[in-house]
């Protein structure tokens, strides 16, 4: 019997996969590798794709494994990726002459999540350059199971397929092959071919004992065992008058498998076009994978993909910008790179329930007295499914970016939405909070400065998840609707607990959950903890009114977030945008903003499950807020809305900075159309000099002594996910309803929208990316890229889904 035979009959098959059948479970769930796969199990099988051009020896050192700016890779996108199908990517390695795809298929079928296949294959971007590329795939195990490999070890290494066999307690039992592709070259000339012969043309191959929680450093342990094996294998020729062996002669793992492994690493290396597949077949599916399930699966799912998305994201009649095949091109390939770019990720995060800025001590001490001495602690480890913004500089889950995030995930696969949803409400504690940034796991937080890795149980981040709730009940609103009935005979207007027919439409991929009776059911279960969420924010994030004299409709509903320094509040998510000095008194515009909208969402949702008097109490919040951010926020003089702030002789005052803080209100849709303040704010957010660029709205206005200076983050540049939030509340309230701003909005709203899709797709032809902001002075991209988070809203723009 097998050791990993052994392991297995010790544990109950109870444990199988939750949830058979899932077409969910496995994916390209490492987003920040080039090409990762994993299921959403948190200890399991997990895969990689590396490689390095042998061209010269110097390019090892630039193994490409995680995605990295520094790499230098031209570019590199899924031109499709569905959630439930697999998807294609292309990576340009312009500095090793190689175009790299990936294929990846999902094969549905018996009790532990299905099968996969995955096609690696290659060609040189420059015909009349070398291209010479070493590519080495990789499985490792964490946690019970075990892997073994079947295939005959040899010590010049293999030739033909490369099999493996194991199993895990969630996956059960399953094989995995490596299989050539039918015409590969492979580098056969050079320095010493003769002396090489043995081994060239050949897999090579290294089985490794991996410590717990290291399967994620492969990258270094598996360059290792290359480097040592090099190093022996040129020592002979060290003082030759003709130079060292051919790099691809001797940059090879060891063709060695130790006992006990649980990492195992394939090594292919060709010259010119190149070809390799990777079967993984569970036992529980009884299919037999072939290189035909990839000639025949790929075209079928680019071909449904792409009628698929003319019927989800569809161009308006009115079209008339550039060319709409490329456009639209572009469009799939911003939604495919934001599903792609979703990670499983588990492990523990840093918390220190202590810390605090001088002018937070009191809050923090009244909001939480437990006796726990100061210091961060790593928490108990937890799994999070959730978007990444990018996969090269943020890859790990962000809380404001996600609320964005769900909007277009929900357009496109409502269910999957659904799965990353429930993750994050899952993450809500017993005192309602959710830390900003989620960091699970010392792979995670390899990419994350020290400096920003612990959470702090007082901090904040703008509350978007409800977004996403509203974004939910709405499309399951309008699939009842379009079945025939009205919302007031199903009940619908108040949220009323009416048992709907559930003979619903056909309503596409994913969307089962846009079935009443189960969106009611979903939305109960999340409810309690969304409202726990809620509460802990209006407590802890409160701010003082009657202690600075300060006059307004209500004593109680002012904000301010906590956790900013002197010169950033990270909290907010505008990190460094222009504010007064810190003091336990501010009051500042875009929490209470959001605190409204928050209100707003809270009220929708419990009217959807019937929670009447719940409704109730968030409607009367929500119009005490209302009043508020003109009592406390409004300056008459400079006609716009501003933090508050206490000065020297405990006198309030108001912050007025131009720009997206000064905006809030009416990028979160709350001054009614007759509003007074409406017009002035319009003609702010056009001004050319202020607000208004060419390629969308500047975060700072470009009259403000600070704007482009210092780090420049949100000094002047251009926010896509801020322009959407413009746009969607232009297009569904202020150039639709009746008000005396209307046909201004109207006419703001469609140069915003054409400015901001010809901008971004400008930037995304010229340069291969889509960025995480614009500059407004010259459309060009700027800072981390790709950005495929919240930038990919660009898509819903386009579609006008808002």
């Amino acid at each position: 019997m097998r050791r990993h035979d052994i392991v297995w009959a010790l544990l109950p098959l109870a444990a199988a996969a939750q949830g058979a059948n899932d077409t969910l479970l496995w994916g390209a769930y490492r987003p920040n590798l080039y090409f990762g796969l994993r299921p959403r199990i948190p200890q399991s099988l997990m895969t990689g794709l590396m490689w390095f051009g042998t061209q010269d020896y110097n390019s090892i050192s630039k193994t490409r494994h995680a995605c990295d700016q520094g790499d230098g890779i031209t570019s590199y996108t899924w031109t499709e990726y569905d959630t439930r199908e697999g998807g294609v990517q292309v990576l340009n390695d312009g500095p090793n002459n190689v175009k790299i795809t990936t294929e990846f298929l999902k094969v549905a079928g018996g009790d532990h999540g299905g099968s996969w296949a995955a096609r690696i294959k290659g060609a040189p971007i420059d015909e009349d350059r070398p291209s010479r590329v070493s590519t080495i795939f990789y499985f490792g195990i964490e946690g019970l199971g075990g892997l073994d490999m079947e295939t005959e070890e040899e010590e010049n290494g293999l030739e033909g397929d490369v099999r493996f066999s194991g199993s895990t307690p969630e996956l059960d039992e399953f094989t995995i092959r490596v299989v050539d592709g039918p015409a590969n070259s492979h580098v056969t000339t050079g320095n010493y071919a003769s002396q090489f012969e043995d081994r060239l043309g050949k897999t090579h191959f290294l089985g490794q004992p991996v410590p717990a929680g290291n399967i994620w450093q492969a990258k270094e342990l598996l360059l290792q065992n290359v480097i040592k094996h090099a190093q022996e294998a040129i020592a002979p020729y060290k003082d030759s008058a003709t130079g060292p062996p051919e790099p691809s002669f001797v940059l090879q793992l060891s063709d060695e498998a130790y006992t006990g492994s649980n990492l195992y690493a394939i090594q292919k290396t060709f010259e010119g076009e190149f070809q390799f597949d990777v079967f993984f077949e569970s036992a529980s599916a009884k299919r037999k994978l072939s290189a035909a399930t990839l000639d025949e699966g790929i075209p079928a799912l680019t071909s449904a993909y792409h009628r698929r998305f003319q019927q989800t994201f569809p161009f308006p009649a009115d079209y008339n910008g550039p060319d709409q095949d490329a456009m639209e091109s572009f469009s799939k390939a911003v939604t495919s790179n934001l599903v792609g770019g979703v990670g499983y990720f588990y492990g523990t995060s840093i918390v220190n329930r202590k810390f605090s800025y001088e002018w937070d001590e009191d809050d923090a001490a009244d909001a939480d007295d437990d006796g726990e001495e100061a210091g961060a602690r790593l928490t108990e480890p937890r799994a999070l499914l959730t978007a990444t913004p990018s996969r090269s500089f943020f890859p790990r889950g962000f809380y404001w970016d996600e609320g964005f995030h769900l909007l277009h995930i929900g357009a496109w696969d409502p269910d999957f939405s659904l799965e990353i949803l429930k993750d994050w409400i899952n993450l809500i504690d017993a005192d309602g909070w959710v830390a900003r940034e989620q960091i699970l796991g010392e792979e995670a937080r390899s990419k994350v400065p020290a400096e920003f890795q612990t959470q702090v149980p007082n901090y904040a981040n703008p509350p978007t998840l409800t977004m996403a709730v509203t974004a939910y009940i709405a499309r399951v609103k309008k699939a009842v609707e379009s079945s025939g009935p009205s919302n007031q005979d199903l009940g619908m207007d108040v949220g009323s607990q009416t048992v709907f027919s559930s003979e619903t439409p056909e309503l596409g991929v994913g969307s089962e959950n846009l079935d009443p009776e189960k969106a009611l059911t979903f939305l109960k279960s999340i409810y309690a903890p969304l409202k726990r969420h809620y509460d802990w924010f209006r407590l802890t994030q409160r701010g003082q009114i009657k202690q600075y004299a300060r006059a307004a409709r209500s004593r109680t509903e002012g904000y301010r977030w906590r956790g900013r320094s002197e010169n950033h509040v990270l909290t907010s998510g505008m990190d460094d945008y222009p504010r007064g000095p810190p003091h336990a008194g501010e009051l500042h515009l875009d929490l209470i903003s959001w605190m409204a909208f928050f209100s707003q969402t809270m009220k929708d949702i419990a009217e959807f499950v019937g929670e009447t008097d719940d409704a109730a109490s968030f409607t009367e919040i929500e119009q005490a807020i209302l009043g508020n951010i003109d009592d406390l926020h409004w300056n008459a003089e400079r006609q716009m809305y501003c933090d508050a702030n206490v000065d020297q002789d405990d006198e309030s005052y108001h912050v007025c900075h131009a720009g997206y803080l000064s905006m809030f209100p009416l990028f979160l849709g709350l001054l009614p159309p007759s509003s007074e303040h409406l017009g002035p704010m319009l003609d702010m957010l056009r001004d050319p000099e202020q607000l208004w660029s060419p390629y969308g709205l500047r975060s700072l206005s470009a009259s403000h002594p600070e704007f482009g200076q210092g780090e420049n983050y949100w000094k002047g540049p251009v926010w896509i996910q801020m322009n959407y939030l413009a746009l969607r509340s232009l297009y569904k309230k202020y150039a639709v309803e009746e008000g005396p701003y209307r046909a201004r909005a109207e006419q703001i709203y469609y140069e915003l929208r054409k400015n901001i899709v010809n901008n971004v797709f400008k930037e995304y032809q010229r340069t291969g990316y889509v960025w995480e902001q614009y500059d407004s002075n010259t459309g060009q991209g700027m800072r981390s890229h790709p950005f495929t988070g919240w930038t990919s809203l660009v898509t819903l723009i386009l579609a006008e889904t808002y």
